[in-house]
């Protein structure tokens, strides 16, 4: 059977979770298109439905629903059309008590998803230990956010948790907490093992309370432009960091 109707009881439940509320409510979550479909499979993440147009490939053992186009369209949010969408179990996402040595990024306060699924993209591209997101941030597991993130969500830790309580337990493991700030030095601070790069809210930059736990740190800016994107300075100072400590 096809589901044709946009009303039907199933497919309002699974277009409810592009709503931030119902996804906290439910703990789950909806991932768009073939590509991020098949890769949160592949990644483990327990998948409780797949809607799927009528000729769509899906993979066994996993319950699927037929729908139109009309009705795939309703769902998701995407402005290209999709063969698959599917409703999936929000991970854990709980800070763990010790933090794997490496690289952490720990966003504080971004508000823009599709920042933050990009910066989610690099720290899997480029090897960190993993994203830490403060619980005033944007929801990683929106849609803007997951399709920025192109399945990298599913592929290293993410935590969600108050800095004010998590960086000074990182500090207390060894880890350096690095922040871009206008105020700070042009010197990064020596690191090791464990360094925590903290990138700060689009337009305030990072807080004063999380700026006090970290070095500070200006990036020299040798042209007019007075600052960065986010997601691009998060970017230039993994690859900075990182380098840093092989």
């Amino acid at each position: 059977m096809i589901i044709t109707s946009r009303s039907n009881e199933r497919v309002k439940s699974a277009r409810a979770l592009q709503d931030a509320k119902a996804r906290k409510e439910t703990g789950l979550h909806l991932i768009e298109g073939d590509k991020l479909v098949w890769d949160a499979i592949r990644s483990g993440v327990r998948v409780k439905t797949i809607f799927a147009k009528e000729t769509a490939s899906v993979p066994d053992g996993i319950e699927t629903v037929r729908v139109s186009e009309s009705v795939m369209d309703a769902i998701g949010s995407a402005k290209t059309p999709q063969n698959l969408c599917a409703v999936v179990e929000t991970p854990d996402c709980a800070c763990p008590e010790r933090y794997a040595k490496g690289l952490w990024i720990a966003l504080d306060r971004l508000q823009d998803p599709g920042n933050l699924g990009t910066i989610i993209r690099t720290a899997d591209a480029l090897g960190a230990a993993g994203v830490l997101i403060s619980v005033d941030s944007t929801d990683p597991f929106s849609p803007k956010a997951l399709r920025a993130a192109m399945g990298s969500t599913y592929h290293l830790p993410i935590a969600i948790g108050a800095l004010d309580a998590e960086l000074p337990r990182l500090k207390e493991q060894g880890f350096v907490c690095v922040c871009g700030h206008l105020k700070g030095t042009e010197t990064l601070p020596p690191v090791a093992e464990r360094a925590v790069l903290v990138v700060g809210n689009e337009g305030q930059g990072v807080s004063e309370s999380t700026a006090a736990l970290c070095e500070r740190y200006r990036m020299p800016m040798r042209g007019r432009a007075e600052s960065l994107n986010a997601a691009v300075f998060a970017a230039l100072m993994m690859q900075t960091i990182l380098n840093g400590m092989q």
